[in-house]
């Protein structure tokens, strides 16, 4: 029986895979909107960070309206990542998380004031855990050419 722990340490190795996130927000016109970010880290799962610019449209949008949705993908599997977004302009916080990545799509450096951190609160993750490559492959094969329904993973909803 998987147990909470269990779940949590999935999330953790796909999110912890996954390169490049997306980050899905509503605009101020009430539009949804999904940008890539980095994911520059993750206390767990529950608290992920990114950089950004104060200036940014998106950061506009998330102080009129914090909920989110962020989506991870990897060979580990698929997370979507439910919760809530906050500015923070932890200075500390943000010369600890900047590297190089960050400074070919920000300019600046660390102590840019345009430069803030967003904060995601996750309350709840969705995730399916991929079997692998060959398996999954198999399985959809065995899907298609059967009557059978193929097993392609766990999929379970987590609350963090």
């Amino acid at each position: 029986m998987t147990t909470h722990d269990d779940q949590i340490a999935t999330v953790a190795e796909i999110m912890k895979e996954t390169r490049i996130a997306v980050l899905t927000y509503t605009s101020l016109q009430g539009a949804l909107v999904s940008t890539p970010m980095g994911t520059q880290d993750f206390d767990e799962p529950g608290t992920t960070w990114f950089l950004t610019e104060r200036s940014s449209d998106k950061v506009a949008a998330i102080e009129a309206d914090p909920r989110v949705n962020v989506s991870y993908s990897s060979n580990a599997g698929w997370v979507s990542l439910s919760g809530t977004a906050r500015v923070s302009e932890d200075r500390e916080k943000l010369r600890e998380l900047w590297d190089a990545s960050a400074g070919a799509f920000m300019s600046g450096g660390p102590d840019d004031p345009d430069n803030v951190l967003l904060e995601i609160d996750g309350a709840t993750a969705e995730y399916w855990e991929s079997p692998g490559k060959v398996k999954a492959a198999i399985q959809l094969a065995k899907g298609l050419v059967g009557d059978s329904t193929p097993d392609l993973g766990d999929n379970d909803t987590v609350i963090l």
